[in-house]
């Protein structure tokens, strides 16, 4: 079962970091708050290393640092160039995580 992380990043500004498993790599999406904020304006950065699965502390480049709000498993709903559905199994969060494309090209998460 692929895994997941939230992490919570100090830089530029806080914010929290959502990243899925997928293909050796983590697709990633910045929250401005953590789940279960919802809906809220998520932007797609690119695909981080997979060893952000396990880390915490300092972020190359002196980009602050990240710390883990969260970590699981998931299982894949839908996912698509412009959705992605998934069932969360984590340790503080569990539940559903919607992330959809809108129609002005902007990423919405919802998590309930």
């Amino acid at each position: 079962m692929p895994r997941y992380v939230i992490l919570e990043h100090d830089h530029p500004t806080l914010h929290w970091d959502f990243m899925l498993e997928v293909s050796g790599l983590l697709k990633t999406w910045r929250l401005p708050a953590p789940p279960p904020e919802h809906p809220q304006t998520a932007t797609l950065l690119g695909d981080h290393r997979i060893a952000y699965l396990e880390y915490e502390g300092p972020v190359s480049g002196e980009r602050g640092g990240v710390k883990r709000w969260d970590a699981g498993t998931y299982d894949v709903l839908e996912s698509s160039l412009s959705v992605w559905s998934v069932k969360m199994h984590g340790s503080r969060w569990q539940g559903h995580a919607l992330l959809e494309l809108d129609h002005d090209a902007a990423w919405r998460a919802v998590f309930g």
